[in-house]
């Protein structure tokens, strides 16, 4: 057998040492048991609630009725519907719409769903309390309104991008109005 030099051997050492280790956590890991089963809890009748949520179609048909909205009258803006809990659902940019656009379009849909009131009676309410402008993610500038089912709010539909908050909000209840039909 021929003799192999130090680092010869120091190399085949550590290889042999990887795949025994491989194989030996291999098996280990194939071998593990499974984590001990949590065993049900039953919850107290009235202890949760249903909430009702906007379908990724009506959002989108809100959405498109809001933009084709806006787009009537050839405005260039982005349209944000947002969740119960402020989440995106869908957003449409509009051809040529502001880079400003789209947060604005988000914020005021969070805000809307939020205070569950459109944005211009919110922005209002600012000269009372100015400090409401300091939460994180509202925007208190018009363009927002909620949409509500049973007098909860379920979603927002946020607008920015036109010349004025009063044509925002207007193309945005064109969104609400679409999900009546």
């Amino acid at each position: 057998m021929k003799n192999l030099s130090r680092r010869a051997r120091v190399t085949t050492g550590a290889a042999a040492l990887a795949v025994v280790g491989a194989a030996a956590f291999g098996t280990v890991s194939a071998n593990a048991s499974a984590p001990a089963a949590v065993p049900a809890v039953s919850v107290a009748p009235g202890a949760t609630t249903a909430s009702t949520h906007l379908t990724v179609d009506a959002a989108t048909r809100a959405a498109r009725a809001t933009l084709d909205a806006a787009e009537a009258e050839n405005q260039r803006v982005t349209v944000a519907v947002v969740d119960r809990n402020g989440n995106t659902v869908v957003t449409l940019r509009g051809d040529g719409a502001g880079p400003q656009s789209y947060e604005s379009a988000v914020r005021k849909a969070f805000t809307a769903v939020s205070w569950n009131a459109p944005t211009s009676e919110l922005a209002g309410r600012l000269e009372q309390t100015p400090n409401l402008k300091d939460i994180p993610g509202t925007l208190f500038l018009a363009g927002g309104v909620p949409v509500t089912a049973r007098n909860a709010p379920i979603a927002g539909i946020g607008v920015a991008g036109a010349p004025s908050g009063t044509s925002d909000e207007k193309y945005a209840r064109a969104g609400t109005a679409a999900l009546g039909r």
